[in-house]
């Protein structure tokens, strides 16, 4: 198994970032998003703008996808975590190996500053992370524009 990231400084072709949006469409399950923010948020991850950045991270076996990871950079040291780990998944054939450790530890090798995460409480990824150090010092609320009414 070897480790690939990719960053502003890399170009992705385009089919190469068709099969990262195809693997991570398909192995959240049902815990993804759809192509088009997955999309967004891997072209985030590839910005060169002030502020803003990250990285992604595969997992690669025999030129096959097993794990990726895409890391956003916030921006907001101090106040709110200097990353958000956006999405990481692994291959379902692989799973219950070790392999989403070594992506969360080779992430964070990478990573400089605090990171963050959101999980739906009942994904079993929420105990990986805790292994690896993640707390739970919050809890989120938010606020969907499209459903807000004042009255």
């Amino acid at each position: 198994m070897k480790f690939k990231r990719n960053t502003c400084i890399d170009i992705l072709t385009t089919l190469d970032k068709e099969k990262i949006i195809n693997f991570l469409h398909e192995h959240l399950d049902e815990f993804g998003d759809s192509k088009e923010d997955i999309s967004k948020a891997m072209d985030y991850a590839l910005t060169s703008a002030p502020m803003a950045g990250g990285f992604i991270l595969q997992a690669i076996e025999n030129d096959e996808i097993k794990g990726v990871v895409v890391m956003n950079q916030t921006g907001m040291e101090g106040y709110i975590p200097e990353n958000i780990l956006v999405y990481i998944a692994v291959h379902r054939d692989e799973r219950g190996k070790g392999l989403g450790k070594k992506l969360m530890k080779e992430s964070m090798f990478y990573t400089k500053g605090d990171i963050s995460l959101h999980v739906e409480p009942n994904n079993p990824a929420k105990y990986l992370y805790k292994k690896v150090g993640f707390e739970t010092p919050y809890l989120e609320m938010r606020l969907k524009r499209k459903s807000f009414k004042l009255d």
